[in-house]
């Protein structure tokens, strides 16, 4: 088996031109689009999860925090708890009954699996790759290059010096476990997932680099998409976040003029403010791809939506 680091050598090897603007950015909506996807029709977690008497958020919750590796998960901004909540302990139930099952323990403060954690999340594992086997999303040519590029892309990003602080891409290496088959839909599973997290951590340097806080910036950006049209409407868009909190982030966008004061949208300076979060988050996220990668974006935006579309 390769270390992280020699697989990321390997794909940084003889490439040293990156992808400069203007950036895919048909990409990115389409791999959240495929991850709540691609195991839609797997029955294994339904199974297991009524074998073990846990509902889907508590199973969930303990196949996630088998991605934290050895050193398990501690409750902090990013780790177990979302950096963009307000809702304290709003994890704690599905840790309680992932404990019940005796699947997860808590010793100093961190949380891991134990051994039948683990082997449930081998399971999962095993179940997945079987899955992903059976799909026939698109002719076998086409997901081989695909699941190739992204790979390739996910390799040099995850390696790239930028952003320092990573709290998310280190998931992607323990998601994989393994290098899955090469030109495999498991391939290409594990390089949208790696995708995934490298540009959750691009995001949030962008955001922090923007002087904002996770709350904030997750209502910011629910107003500049128009997603509500009062703050009721907004609040109950934000599960986790409370209300008030709402509510508060709101007067204090308004305090920094960012949103309008008697209306629920951005001003022009907080549509910028926005907008260059996104611009970073693109710069930081697609910088370090391969160029010959990033030349066939419209390509790859095209298959990704069609697989999308075959998933469903």
């Amino acid at each position: 088996m390769r270390s992280e680091s020699s697989r990321a050598q390997h794909a940084l090897a003889g490439h040293n031109d990156r992808v400069r603007p203007p950036f895919p950015t048909r990409v990115p909506p389409l791999l959240p689009e495929f991850l709540n996807k691609r195991r839609s029709k797997m029955t294994f977690p339904l199974k297991k999860a009524e074998e073990l008497g846990l509902d889907r958020p508590a199973f969930i919750w303990a196949i996630n925090l088998s991605y934290r590796g050895p050193k398990g998960g501690a409750a902090e901004p990013g780790d177990l708890v979302s950096a963009y909540a307000t809702i304290p302990d709003r994890w704690l139930p599905q840790a309680a009954a992932a404990r019940g099952a005796g699947l997860v323990e808590e010793r100093d403060g961190r949380w891991h699996l134990t051994d039948k954690g683990r082997g449930l999340a081998q399971a999962m594992h095993e179940a997945a790759r079987a899955h992903y086997a059976t799909l026939a999303v698109l002719p076998k040519e086409e997901l081989s290059e695909l699941a190739g590029l992204l790979d390739r892309a996910f390799l040099a990003a995850a390696r790239s010096p930028d952003p320092r602080e990573r709290k998310h891409t280190p998931f992607a290496f323990a998601y994989r476990a393994d290098d899955p088959p090469a030109g495999s839909f498991a391939q290409l599973d594990a390089a949208i997932y790696g995708l995934w997290q490298v540009r959750d951590d691009c995001h949030f340097a962008a955001w922090r680099a923007a002087g904002l806080a996770g709350p904030d910036v997750e209502v910011l950006t629910r107003i500049w998409r128009h997603e509500a049209a009062d703050e009721t409407a907004l609040a109950e868009l934000l599960s986790q976040q409370r209300p008030l909190d709402v509510r508060a982030s709101i007067a204090r966008l308004r305090k920094d003029g960012l949103v309008e004061p008697d209306a629920l949208r951005t001003t022009e300076r907080g549509a910028q403010v926005r907008q260059r979060i996104e611009d970073e988050t693109d710069r930081l996220f697609f910088t370090p791809w391969p160029e010959e990668v990033g030349a066939k974006g419209d390509w790859i935006a095209d298959k990704l939506a069609l697989l999308n579309t075959a998933l469903a």
